[in-house]
């Protein structure tokens, strides 16, 4: 399954939800805001957001620093 992240073309393990994306990817999901589809997507669904081939998503990192 293909899915653009970022912008950039992915090919990923599916199905999957936006959870199991971000496990996929490494990222922490705490950490993680994320846009798919044009739509932000509430931390609490992430289980339940499926990702489907052709889908675009925008992930961002929150870092803290001072």
């Amino acid at each position: 399954m293909e899915v653009t992240i970022n912008g950039e073309r992915h090919g990923i393990d599916g199905p999957v939800s936006v959870h199991g994306l971000l496990r996929q990817l490494g990222l922490d999901a705490r950490k993680i805001a994320v846009e798919h589809n044009l739509e932000i997507v509430p931390r609490s669904t992430y289980r339940d957001i499926a990702v489907k081939d052709g889908d675009r998503l925008e992930i961002v990192h929150f870092v803290g620093g001072g």
